[in-house]
Parts: structure tokens; C-alpha cells; sequence
């Protein structure tokens, strides 16, 4: 067996195994979570939303909602540092990175990783393509529901600066690099850092 073929197995199997762990120790939060969204605003607590996965393949990610019903009536749109869309809940699951929990489905699933490029909406690609022609190299993996850019700038960094992080992560993947990530996200999660 390849070094590479190896390392494949090994990560599939610490997803599952970390994202059945993750989703059990963490339902209570995610129970009361959607309570609270239900009881700020009217609608589904849970949000569904297309993304462009390994080789240019679509899928749906899950995540709690953190944004009013209708937030994007007027279209697709990036969202602001006071982004005025955002519910109170929503700021809080944003910046602690609890809305992203579900996506732990996507993981188990096959759809993503925990640890890789985080999946971009087909409009935002087709807009970041016209100032880098490369920025569907990062679709060569599977999608994290963290990654190396996510811990190393987040938000706070340009389309450019994130592909190029996403690239050095891709051009050097091992097990190490994914624990440092996991370590890395879990400060992030304390920390608040690179929230929107």
C-alpha cells in the first residue's frame, strides 16, 4: 500500500470516527441551540446550502441557521463583518463555530473531511475564477469543515491569500498537518478569531 493510499484510509477513518464522537458529546448543545433560533426568529433552525465539492461535484451542507429567514431575497451575498442579516443567536454560533456542527453529517456521509478547503458556493467560484483561473485547484480534495486558511486567517484574508493557503495544504497533507489543524480550530473556537 502507498504512502498516499495509507494516508487516505487513515483520514476516512479518523473522520468517522471523530465526527460520531463529535456529533454525540455535542447534541445537547445543538438541541438547545435550535431552541434558541426558534424562539429569536420563525423558521427551520437547520440550513441548507449548495456547495461545489471534490472534483467540481455539488453538494448540500447543513449548518444552524444564523441568519434571519430571507436574508438572501435580494441574492446571493458575502457576509459582512456587521452583517445586519445576522440573528443575536446567530453572532454567538458564528464566532464559537457551533453552526457549523452539522456539516458532521457531511463528513460521515463522504462529502467532506474534517480537515480540508472549505467548500465555496458556485457563485462566489465563478466570481473569484475571473481574478485566478487556478482557484478550482482547491477542488482536488475533499472539503473541510476546517482547514489550514480557516485557521490561519479566516474571514480576515483575501480570496487570493485563502488559495493560497488552501494550495500549501493540499501540496503537503499528512495526519500531523491535520492534528495541527484540529488543535489549531479548537483555539479558534475559544478564541473567536476570524469570526463573521
Amino acid at each position: 500500500m502507498s504512502k498516499k493510499k495509507g494516508y487516505k484510509i487513515t483520514k476516512r477513518l479518523f473522520d468517522i470516527f471523530m465526527s460520531s464522537l463529535i456529533l454525540i458529546v455535542t447534541f445537547p448543545i445543538i438541541l438547545i441551540v435550535c431552541i434558541c433560533i426558534r424562539v429569536e426568529s420563525k423558521g427551520n433552525p437547520f440550513y441548507k446550502q449548495e456547495r461545489v465539492g471534490l472534483n467540481g461535484k455539488k453538494i448540500n451542507i447543513y449548518k444552524l441557521r444564523s441568519m434571519y429567514l430571507d436574508a438572501e431575497a435580494g441574492g446571493p451575498k458575502w457576509a459582512d463583518k456587521d452583517d445586519d442579516r445576522i440573528t443575536c443567536v446567530g453572532k454567538i454560533i458564528r464566532k464559537t463555530r457551533i453552526d457549523e456542527l452539522p456539516q458532521l453529517i457531511n463528513v460521515l456521509n463522504g462529502d467532506m473531511s474534517l480537515i480540508g478547503p472549505r467548500p465555496e458556493r458556485e457563485v462566489f467560484i465563478n466570481e473569484f475564477l475571473k481574478e485566478n483561473e487556478n482557484f478550482n485547484d482547491r477542488l482536488q480534495v475533499l472539503p473541510g469543515l476546517s482547514g489550514y486558511a480557516q485557521v490561519n486567517g479566516g474571514y480576515d484574508i483575501t480570496h487570493h491569500e485563502k488559495f493560497e493557503l488552501d494550495m500549501y495544504y493540499i501540496n503537503n497533507m499528512s495526519l500531523l498537518l491535520d492534528i495541527k489543524i484540529i488543535f489549531k480550530t479548537i483555539l479558534v473556537v475559544f478564541t473567536g478569531s476570524g469570526a463573521r
